[in-house]
């Protein structure tokens, strides 16, 4: 597929840092001509067509405060991955969870990033053990906050 410039003004602008206000894609409008509808529509389209396969935030926990921070990797069935991924995705410090194929050393399939203002996981880990149902679990701590930075293709 062959983009058109507009089409790459509108990628270039969506690979950078998207303005933190209420109606950030007016701002190709502006600069570009490219108006709002436009871009939502492009973006639409490519997530329609895989172009695009998620559009997210990339977040500085540390700079919002949350020092404590780790990944806690569970061995679940598969069967029941579905179910208590939902129940640990419940948890308000979990932040990202999902399964992992094939597992991590043969057996944990299922991944909790946890975010905490403090670096106590105790008694957290025990109720997310309770609802997932089992106690085979590692924590992954993170001890430093690597670069962040989105792709760029033009």
């Amino acid at each position: 597929m062959k983009l058109t410039d507009r089409q790459k003004k509108i990628i270039r602008f969506l690979q950078n840092d998207v303005p933190l206000e209420s109606r950030p894609f007016r701002v190709l409008e502006e600069t570009d001509g490219i108006t709002e509808a436009e871009v939502i529509s492009a973006v639409n389209r490519w997530i329609g067509e895989k172009m695009i396969r998620k559009f997210g935030a990339l977040v500085r926990h540390r700079e919002l405060g949350f020092t404590g921070n780790a990944m806690v990797v569970w061995s679940v069935p598969p069967d029941r991955c579905d179910s208590v991924g939902n129940r640990l995705a419940a948890f308000r410090e979990v932040t990202h969870c999902y399964e992992r194929t094939p597992p991590f050393l043969g057996k944990y399939n299922l991944f909790t990033m946890i975010h905490r203002r403090d670096s106590s996981f105790d008694a957290l880990l025990q109720r997310m053990a309770e609802a997932a149902g089992s106690r085979d679990y590692l924590i992954l701590e993170s001890r430093e906050e690597l670069k962040k930075t989105s792709m760029e293709y033009f």
